[in-house]
């Protein structure tokens, strides 16, 4: 397990308790993306994301072109999570000066794919060479769909906890092939008032805990509701874990997770403008989930950057 202090979660609460409030900044670095008052209006949504070969993809395994793709998508996936639009986005690679220029042309090949999707724009970005191995960093402007973003610090205690989708055991895929949430969370925002949203790209119990901690909640989950993917099914069969903590824990499902009050969850369950899963409620304090009518602790299992001091 990695140090507490010197993980990337400790680095970014350092820098927050750093970085000086500024009026043209409405939400700052903890979020998925930040949001800038630009011209008085709608706030701009600023994502960005970098992916490194060995660490966050092996590209002779996963191909350049679903690299590509993949590191559009998890920048789309954190607009998605504030209920935004993505509007353009900028692309610079650190490529290996051997083969550098045919990787180039794949990765965008992949990239172009999603951007042509859902009709975002490239619009520059930088091109360098060096002795290691790829790095590819994208970053994403976007707008909010409302007059203001979804933060993940607006829940409330007896809010109800929603996901998009089924969790679990994305290694075997679904961390490459997945669809970021934009569609889902625009028809969201036109049925229900979203209070807190956030995307699980390190893991469902881990981004409860932030969600929790940034609204001043705790929360409770039911195991019999938590929708479990086959994919995660199909790795405890090897990995010695129940398809519950896979769940839970493996991250990168890129899904949803998000609170509403109860007369807008009892709206979507009724009316279902999208596939959604009640998967439990806020609580005053404490994190906890029920299993089989035990209430047992929830740790913040999922994926956590380890930095060395």
């Amino acid at each position: 397990m990695a140090n507490l202090q010197s993980t990337e979660s400790a680095y970014i609460n350092w820098l927050r308790r750093r970085i000086p409030a500024h009026p043209r900044v409405l939400i700052g670095p903890g979020d998925d993306t930040a949001a800038v008052i630009v011209d008085g209006t709608r706030p701009l949504l600023i994502t960005t994301d970098m992916l490194m070969e060995g660490s966050c993809f092996l590209l002779k395994e996963a191909g350049p072109r679903a690299v590509g793709r993949k590191a559009l998508a998890v920048n789309l996936s954190d607009i998605a999570a504030m209920a935004g639009t993505p509007t353009a986005a900028v692309v610079s690679l650190g490529l290996p000066r051997t083969g550098g220029r045919e990787l180039a042309e794949q990765l965008f090949e992949g990239i172009h794919e999603l951007a042509d999707e859902f009709r975002v724009p490239i619009v520059g970005g930088d091109t360098n060479t060096w002795s290691g191995q790829l790095v590819i960093s994208i970053t994403v402007i976007g707008e909010s769909i409302g007059h203001r973003p979804v933060p993940r610090s607006g829940a409330r205690a007896g809010d109800w906890i929603f996901v998009t989708g089924h969790l679990g055991g994305s290694i075997l895929g679904k961390h490459l092939s997945f669809t970021p949430r934009l569609r889902e969370a625009t028809a969201l925002h036109q049925q229900v008032t979203l209070r807190a949203m956030i995307d699980i790209s390190d893991g469902l119990a881990k981004e409860l805990h932030h969600l929790g901690q940034e609204s001043g909640c705790g929360a409770r989950l039911r195991s019999a509701a938590i929708p479990i993917a086959d994919a995660a099914r199909q790795l405890a069969l090897t990995s010695g874990k129940p398809p519950l903590r896979h769940a839970l824990g493996d991250g990168e499902d890129f899904e949803l997770l998000f609170c509403v009050s109860p007369e807008d969850g009892e709206r979507l369950l009724q009316n279902p403008v999208v596939p959604v899963f009640h998967i439990g409620e806020m609580t005053d304090a404490g994190f906890e989930i029920e299993i089989d009518g035990n209430h047992e602790p929830l740790e913040a299992w999922g994926y956590e950057h380890a930095m060395s001091e």
